[in-house]
Parts: C-alpha cells; structure tokens; sequence
C-alpha cells in the first residue's frame, strides 16, 4: 500500500461492498490491503485504473483503519470514481457476471473512462479477439472528438472503407504503417473507354498534373521544401521554427463521426500529435495519456510478466555460486530445513482455509530463530 508516494500510475483494484455498499461513498483499496484488511469482505475486482491511490482506511471508511498504513484521514480528491465501484458496470448498469443476462458477452475497457461495456453496447460490433488491442467508448469519442479525424487512419477497420475517408479516384490510398493497402486507381484503359464513350479524348493538361500532385499525400518536409522552391530567403530562416501538426492535416481531408466506439491497433498512441496545440488540448480534455505508450494495459501486464521472471530466479542458487562447497553443504541443509518447517506451518492454514498475515509470518521465524539457538548439538556436514 503506497499512498504516502501519491497516485500510482496504474495498479490493480477493488471495492468493497462490505464497507462501502450502494449509498456510501465510492472507495477502491489496492490489492495488499484487500488481502490485509478485507481478507474475509465481499470485494468487486476493477482490474486496472490509473493515477489512483488507496482509499482503504481514509475518512471514507466509518469503522475500520488500515492495518498497513493506519495513518489514513483524509479524502484522496484525485481519483476519480464510476459505478464500477458499486459492481455495475457499462451503458446499461448490470453487475458483472450478470445472473440475468442469458447472452454471452465478453466485456471490454474503455481506455479514456476506464468503464467496462458488454460489446454488443458499443454501437459497432467489435473486430475479432486479438485484432485490436484498445477501445474508446462511444461517450468518450464524443469527449474526444479529435479522435475521429486519427481514426479515419489508423483505426481498425469493421466494416470496409468504414473509417477510411474518400480517396482521390486518381490515386492509390495506402496505409503502410498498418500493412493495408486499398486500391481504388481506375486503369489507363478504363479511363479512355469513358472519356471515348462521352465524345471526349482524354489528354494530360498541365492542370490536371497540378491537381494529381495536389493530390499526392503531403508531409512535413514536403510542404517546406515547396515553399522552400517559392520563397527561398523568407521561408530559410523561420523553416526551424516551422511546427507541423499531424492532426490539423488529418482534419483538412474528408472523414467521418459516427455514434460508436472505436478500437484501435497497439501502436496507435505513437501516431497522435505531441506538437504544442495539441499537447494543450489533451491537456484541456484531461487525457494526456493518450501520449503516454506506458499507460497502456499492455505495458501494465509486459511488466508484471518482466517482474514475475525476475521474481522466478531462485536466490538460492545465486548465493550458492558464490560459495566454496563446504558453505554450500551447509547452507543447503539449513535451507531444507527452513522449507520442511515453513511448509508444515503453511499446510494449517490451507487446511483451515484461513487468509496468512504478516504477523504470522513473524511469529513463524522468530519460533524458528529460537530453535536454532537451542540446538546445542549441532550436527557437522562436513569432514574435518
């Protein structure tokens, strides 16, 4: 339990509803107080939220204090709460599992709010498992209406050309940076055939090349190399001053808002604006996290599984290694008897099915200290 350090960035939670049911106020509690202090409550799990701090013993809870952190008074004003917190969830405010919802329905997070929604509440049936990897709901995509003219790019797609905006018919669209390339480039001979069929010959003019290179995709450097060729002493100087905005180019092409959520691939957050227009918007809607590749789930779980095989390294065999072997004979042998007693203390409390605490733990090994310093004949491993 880390509330003296602030806001955690991203953790798992829970609710209690056994201290704070529907009419109280809302409090979530960190995963070692809901082992600790909630061992035997009935708990709600919210997975993962952001910028959160444990509330468990605050001002919010009338009758208990935290037993790892007892010095707890006051409200934590940053987070923020959702019905999650009372067990319900999506659009339509049902616990999940639902005992009275007969469809099966997986549920999946919203990024921005962090509220779970069944998918058949989304306005759009979702792509197939593992072809997206974050989802914005339909209200925050309406809070976040900037993220209509990204997904028009970098969306994944339902439904063909359904976030795609309306290509130029004389050239190709393509999309590399996600592997998809739509072809909607009518050949040399079809456009003669029409031009034939309506009594005109079609002939390359110098406005129609001007209009196909209007048409080309632009970028940054594209754009100042332009004006470079135009204005080549005014535009030199101020050309490192030039700031580019992604979105304000997105934005000046054709693209469609629908009343539906969006679901979008894993590297999609690296593709979003950082210039300063843009960082101040994100600032004013309260999502600069969206520029934040850490804050995603998948970075949350990459690192529990980078801790886990941290944690699976055996520290016996790392002290071992720097060991000669009569140390090693007997740290071994002290160490099978630590296992062989802590294993019988730990099999009493599976067999009651009672929750093990701290102070147990610390009883455990000072009982084990005082055995060892009664042995008053010990047994020597080694020849001498």
């Amino acid at each position: 339990c880390l509330p003296p350090q602030g806001a955690v960035k991203r953790q798992a939670l829970y609710a209690c509803s056994t201290c704070t049911p529907p009419g109280a106020e809302p409090a979530g509690i960190c995963l070692a107080c809901s082992y600790e202090c909630h061992g035997t409550h009935r708990l709600f799990e919210l997975y993962t939220k952001r910028n959160f701090r444990c509330d468990c013993g605050n001002s919010k809870f009338k009758n208990l204090q935290c037993k790892l952190l007892p010095e707890k008074g006051r409200v934590n004003s940053g987070n923020k709460y959702n019905d999650n917190f009372y067990g319900l969830y999506c659009t339509c405010k049902r616990p999940y599992p639902d005992p009275e919802d007969e469809i099966p329905d997986e549920m999946i997070q919203c990024i921005v709010c962090e509220d779970w929604f069944h998918g058949r509440h989304l306005g759009a049936v979702p792509p197939e498992s593992g072809d997206f990897h974050e989802m914005v709901c339909q209200a925050c995509m309406k809070h976040c209406h900037f993220l209509w003219a990204y997904a028009s790019q970098l969306a994944v797609f339902l439904l063909v050309g359904m976030y795609l905006p309306v290509p130029p018919l004389t050239k190709a669209n393509s999309l590399e940076d996600e592997g998809i390339v739509l072809k909607v480039e009518e050949g040399e001979e079809q456009k003669k055939e029409i031009k034939k069929e309506s009594g005109v010959e079609h002939h390359d003019t110098k406005e129609e090349k001007q209009l196909e290179q209007f048409n080309e995709p632009s970028t940054s450097s594209g754009c100042c190399s332009k004006f470079l060729q135009k204005f080549p002493i005014e535009i030199a100087e101020t050309t490192s001053e030039f700031s580019f905005c992604k979105l304000k180019e997105l934005q000046s092409k054709p693209f469609v808002k629908r009343d539906t959520a969006t679901f979008w691939p894993s590297n999609w957050r690296s593709k979003l604006c950082t210039c300063e227009g843009c960082l101040k918007m994100y600032s004013e809607l309260e999502v600069q996290f969206l520029t934040d590749e850490c804050d995603t789930v998948l970075a949350y779980e990459n690192k529990g599984t980078s801790d886990q095989e941290t944690e699976r390294r055996d520290p016996l065999m790392d002290t071992l290694n720097s060991m000669n072997r009569v140390q090693q004979v007997e740290l071994i042998c002290e160490y099978n008897d630590l296992k062989t007693e802590l294993t019988d203390y730990l099999r009493r409390f599976a067999d009651e099915g009672t929750v093990v605490k701290r102070e147990d733990i610390q009883h455990f090994f000072e009982e084990f200290q005082s055995r060892k310093r009664r042995r008053t004949n010990r047994m020597q491993y080694y020849c001498s």
